[in-house]
Formats: structure tokens, C-alpha cells, sequence
């Protein structure tokens, strides 16, 4: 049997005799955290923040005493901290989440260390090839690990490379070819880290699946308006179909799920996108006043159901 969480101490103190000191002690016996669980928070924070910090230190300090190191220390002190992180991973006996936090840190040195290199050997390289060769070397280090921050990273990396290639070598893809590249890989790690969900694996916390929904449906918004406001292409038409397949999808998920999340995120985006493309018909003043209506109407209505839909969400958890 699992634990109660919140919402179900409430419904069931609200609908039967039961004491509030009964209802104190749930609380604290299931949802607060206690002084161990503080203790843990504050550890894995401190060593967070340290590894953050001294990473960002090693940037800046490159970045402030570049001209007065030797190509031999620049290059040197990056590579050995990475070995020196490695190995403690390796042959330490760390926690394993602190070994992933350190591997994160880890993961971040090596595009300084590329970043390094290029620098001092002037190799002429386009800011994509940076972080395309980021990516490839620290794909096992992610495929291993399996940790969320480090996908999260990851994930940026990959946004990153595509929107440098399109600005530096394929200036000729229209913008709507860029987003729905990123869409479509957001897309697939999105569905990755719903199917670790399934498997029920801790690799997969609600926090990770959020911010990636968010980037996808991000990604889709734009490249839709840039498509709505551009040459109407090719790649536009083929992506109209598969975000408003995706997009049914997730509302079927979130509708089975019960969150109110993915939801609101899909139903904000079509709102935005209806709202530019009524502004791509007109750019008369009555059309601005009417999309203005638009989205102040369809947002309370959004409200609206989303709030009657959390009440029947939970009248039926608690009957």
C-alpha cells in the first residue's frame, strides 16, 4: 500500500471526525520532511553549488588570465582536472549520486577544454563544431549515467548545435526548419523520459519531464509562427500535422495522467498560435483589438475548465 500524499489527507480529514492532531501527525509522519531528509537536501545542495561554482571559476579564471598563461598550462590544467574528476568517479567510493553530480561538472570541463584548444591553436572552427564535438564526447558519460541534470545538459547542448548550424553553415533553411529540428528532438527526449516513467526508474523526476515539455511545446509555438509569418514552406506543412498529432497525444496524456500541466501547456500554446495567426490576416487596429478579446476570453476559459476539471479530479480520488 502506498503512502498518502497531501491531497488525499485532505479529503479524507475534511470528510470524516478525524482529530486534528490525527491529521498533524499524517502530515508529518508522510509529507514533511524531517531533519535527516533537510540534512540530505542540504548536502546534495553544497556539493551542487561547489562544483557549479569552481566550474564557473575555472571559465572565468581562463577568461581573465588568458594572456598571461602558456598555451602548456591553459591546455594542462583543464585536462587534468577532468582526469582527476574521472578517476575519482571511477576508482572513488562516493555516493552514486554525488559521482553523477561530479561527472556533470566533468562534462561541462570537456567543452572547456575544447574551448580551450580551439583557442590556443586558432584551429578556425564555426562555434557549432564546438558544441557538435561537446555533444558527441560526453554521449557515454550521458547514456551511462543516466542522470537528469546531465541529460538537461545534454538537451541544451543539442538545442545549441542545431540553432549555431543554421545561423553559420545552412543560413538558407527557413527559421520554422530550425524549431522543428529542436521540436523534434525535444520531442524524443520528452517521450524518453515518459517511458523511464513507465519503467519506473528514478532517472526520469517530475521536475526533468517539465522543463523538457516546456521546450518542446516552446519550440513548436515558434516554429509555427515563424511559419504562419514566413513563405508558408514545404517544412512548415509538414510540421502543422505532426504538432497537432503530438499535441492530441499529450492532451489524451495529461487527460489520463490527470495533470493539469500538460494541459495548460498544450492549450496555451494553441492559444498563442490561433492569436498569431489572426495578426498575420490583419494588421488593421480592429484585428489587434479583437486578438486582444481573444486571448483574454479563451485564457479564462482555459481557467476555468482547468479549475472545474482539478475539483472533479479530486471529488472522484476522494469518493
Amino acid at each position: 500500500m502506498t503512502s498518502p500524499d497531501r491531497e488525499d489527507i485532505h479529503i479524507i480529514s475534511r470528510n470524516s471526525n478525524w482529530s486534528a492532531p490525527g491529521v498533524h501527525k499524517a502530515l508529518k509522519e508522510n509529507i514533511y520532511n524531517n531533519q535527516s531528509a533537510w540534512q540530505q537536501f542540504l548536502k546534495l545542495l553544497f556539493i551542487s553549488l561547489g562544483i557549479g561554482f569552481t566550474t564557473a571559476g575555472i571559465v572565468f579564471f581562463f577568461a581573465y588570465n588568458w594572456d598571461n598563461l602558456h598555451k602548456f598550462v591553459k591546455i594542462g590544467l583543464i585536462e587534468g582536472l577532468v582526469i582527476v574528476s574521472t578517476l575519482l568517479i571511477v576508482f572513488s567510493r562516493l555516493s552514486t549520486l554525488v559521482k553523477n553530480i561530479l561527472l556533470t561538472g566533468s562534462a561541462v570541463l570537456a567543452g572547456v577544454l575544447m574551448a580551450v584548444f580551439g583557442q590556443v591553436y586558432q584551429t578556425g572552427a564555426n562555434a557549432y563544431d564546438l558544441f557538435l564535438s561537446w555533444t558527441l564526447a560526453i554521449t557515454i558519460w550521458v547514456v551511462i549515467a543516466n542522470f537528469p541534470p546531465l541529460w538537461l545538459v545534454y538537451a541544451l547542448l543539442i538545442n545549441t548545435t542545431l540553432s549555431l548550424y543554421a545561423k553559420q553553415v545552412a543560413n538558407h533553411w527557413p527559421d520554422e526548419q530550425v524549431y522543428f529540428l529542436q521540436f523534434l528532438v525535444n520531442t524524443a527526449l520528452l517521450l524518453g523520459a515518459l517511458y523511464m516513467v513507465k519503467k519506473n526508474t528514478a532517472a526520469s523526476p517530475s521536475w526533468f519531464r517539465i522543463i523538457l515539455a516546456l521546450a518542446t511545446a516552446t519550440t513548436a509555438t515558434i516554429g509555427i509562427i515563424a511559419g504562419i509569418y514566413g513563405h508558408k514552406s514545404v517544412i512548415f506543412l509538414v510540421m502543422l500535422p505532426i504538432v497537432a498529432i503530438l499535441y492530441t497525444v499529450g492532451y489524451l496524456y495529461g487527460l489520463r495522467q490527470k495533470s493539469l500541466f500538460y494541459l495548460s501547456v498544450i492549450a496555451f500554446s494553441c492559444i498563442v498560435i490561433i492569436a498569431a495567426w489572426f495578426i498575420d490576416l490583419s494588421h488593421d487596429a480592429g484585428m489587434y483589438l479583437f486578438t486582444s478579446l481573444f486571448i483574454i476570453a479563451s485564457i479564462t476559459f482555459l481557467i476555468k475548465k482547468l479549475i472545474d476539471l482539478q475539483k472533479q479530479w479530486a471529488y472522484e480520488k476522494g469518493a
